[in-house]
């Protein structure tokens, strides 16, 4: 990606590029994860861990929620024999946890179904439940510029997140909704057949990984999911709220970028 293009991008993520002390040549911009480590000069860390109230267990994996049965919804098992349009559909009648009864519209995902990226959020927001599409809102126009500082556009990933509805009044989602939502994402997950996950935030990667870890301990290293490199970043909503932590997210997506190019 030429400089000047990478410079605006980070400057629309916030982040503060690094110049030399002792030159008045211009601003140099951050090497891409390809070209190795930005500089330490070029960001400062941050000790300090984002507020976190641990749940009173990890949300657990799909295998022990028991969904009751249904005549007019899917079992489980049938949900892994899906195509997307069918998995959709599915997912847009879904009675099977109590945000059925508040949603707008579900937010199945959007994207490139072949894509090689997958962006994978907690739950959709206002904005994301009236329109039906995830990450539409002030996050998500940071997650956009996330993903340029990279070098992806939005056509060239796939976004989805761990429930389909929005939990009312953007509360974290309960490990029932987000077990009775699992089986749609793993799904999606089979059909993309992804190089690497982007797991954005707490809830994303504590149900993910099966974990109850804080992101500040779940980031800056390469877990997997079924093979699947998975990388761990700050939510977009608590970088804007904490603007000093874009630095640490800067370098979560070069070490995705960079785990992504070694399996090229």
């Amino acid at each position: 990606m030429d400089d000047a293009i990478r410079l605006l991008y980070l400057e629309a993520m916030g982040i503060t590029v690094w110049k030399p002390k002792a030159s008045n040549s211009p601003v140099s911009v951050p090497p891409s994860a390809g070209a190795g480590n930005t500089p330490p000069e070029a960001i400062a860390l941050h000790n300090e861990d984002p507020p976190y109230a641990a749940p009173t267990s990890p949300l657990p994996p799909p295998a022990s929620i028991s969904l009751a049965a249904s005549s007019d919804y899917a079992a489980p098992d049938d949900v892994a024999e899906m195509d997307w349009d069918t998995l959709e559909k599915t997912v847009s009648t879904c009675p099977k946890c109590r945000l059925c009864e508040t949603r707008t519209k579900t937010v199945f995902g959007s994207g490139d179904k072949k894509a090689d990226w997958l962006i994978i959020g907690e739950g959709p927001g206002q904005q994301e439940d009236l329109q039906g599409l995830p990450f539409v809102g002030p996050a998500g126009q940071l997650l956009t510029e996330m993903l340029r500082a990279i070098g992806l556009g939005r056509n060239e990933v796939y976004i989805a997140n761990i429930v389909k509805c929005r939990p009312p009044n953007n509360r974290d989602p309960k490990p029932d909704e987000a077990g009775a939502c699992r089986p749609y994402l793993d799904r999606q997950i089979a059909l993309l057949q992804p190089k690497i996950i982007l797991a954005v935030g707490r809830i994303a990667a504590q149900s993910l990984l099966s974990s109850d870890a804080p992101v500040s301990r779940l980031r800056s290293r390469v877990h997997t999911l079924n093979q699947t490199p998975v990388v761990v970043v700050y939510h977009p909503s608590y970088l804007l709220r904490s603007p000093n932590e874009k630095k640490k997210a800067w370098l979560d997506l070069q070490l995705a970028l960079n785990t992504y190019r070694e399996q090229q």
